[in-house]
């Protein structure tokens, strides 16, 4: 069984096939926390959940998510290219309610306003619930993954809605710690960050991935919901913990923050060029123990 973030319907559940899910094996939850939740619990194998999109940034409740109760390690990643569909009920009339996700209410805005602008918009938990709401008879309208329509009798008033062309969403498959996936040679590794509250904390912690040569790729930060200003740092760079150099470098930031938890190396979903290998690392390293033998200098 494969948890993900439903209902039925939704980016995610088109995001999980593509990740090789069959359809007969996907379980769709309410929330991100449920869905992982339950793969925690060994009720499912894993959890396809989205993490970032290029438009409204972070997924707060997968970031939040992946901080609270055991450790779960993402194995695979996928993007999709975000396109929405506007969903009516056959024969539904004028539309003066328009509901969605508020991340795909963010992405059509401009949309909206020029082509349903006496409509009032509300967020839902996702694209598929509103769908679901507006079958209901809740709203008029609802902004969904094109998917949607597979699942519920709504007729499409628009498609192929995004007022971002190129706008993207990027989504994860966790399961419980075990066997990673092999290096690739173009992967990318996850980690969670709690710093200390000191100056150049933050400074430090970068700092030992660029002294080793690590492109960072994406850093996120989200309060702790403890003390005031105290906040975690989320941190995605190019290399697989296997490598020597993205190995050292971990347990670098590992030795600065105690508080630091591994999410994860895998295999980057879209093209661009290899990470960089260890040669100059391991060299340097052998360099070191002939000197250390009395075998050179």
């Amino acid at each position: 069984m494969l948890a993900y973030f439903g209902p039925q319907g939704t980016f995610t559940e088109q995001a999980a096939l593509g990740l090789g899910a069959s359809p007969a094996d996907l379980v769709p939850f309410d929330t991100v926390p449920a869905a992982l939740a339950a793969t925690r619990r060994g009720e499912a194998e894993a959890a396809c959940v989205p993490v970032e999109n290029s438009v409204e940034g972070a997924v707060p409740a997968t970031m939040d998510a992946l901080t609270e109760g055991e450790p779960l390690v993402a194995v695979a990643e996928t993007v999709l290219d975000v396109r929405f569909s506007v969903l009516v009920r056959p024969g539904g009339g004028e539309v003066k309610t328009v509901a969605s996700h508020p991340h795909a209410l963010a992405q059509v805005r401009h949309w909206l306003a020029e082509h349903l602008p006496d409509a009032d918009v509300v967020a839902t938990t996702s694209t598929a619930a509103a769908a679901r709401a507006v079958l209901a008879g809740e709203f008029d309208a609802a902004v969904s993954a094109p998917v949607a329509v597979r699942h519920y009798p709504l007729e499409v008033l628009a498609t192929d809605v995004a007022d971002v062309r190129d706008a993207k969403t990027r989504f994860l498959l966790l399961r419980r710690p075990g066997a990673l996936p092999a290096p690739t040679g173009h992967d990318r590794t996850s980690v969670v960050i709690t710093a200390t509250d000191r100056v150049g904390a933050l400074s430090d912690l970068l700092a030992e991935l660029a002294l080793r040569g690590i492109n960072l790729t994406r850093i996120e930060s989200r309060p702790t919901k403890g003390r005031l200003g105290e906040y975690r740092f989320y941190i995605d760079f190019d290399g697989h913990v296997a490598q020597p150099r993205v190995g050292d470098a971990l347990a670098a930031l590992r030795r600065h923050c105690p508080d630091t938890r591994f999410l994860g190396s895998y295999p980057k979903a879209e093209a661009g060029g290899p990470t960089p290998g260890d040669e100059e690392f391991v060299a340097a390293a052998e360099w070191l123990a002939a000197v250390r033998e009395g075998r050179g200098a």
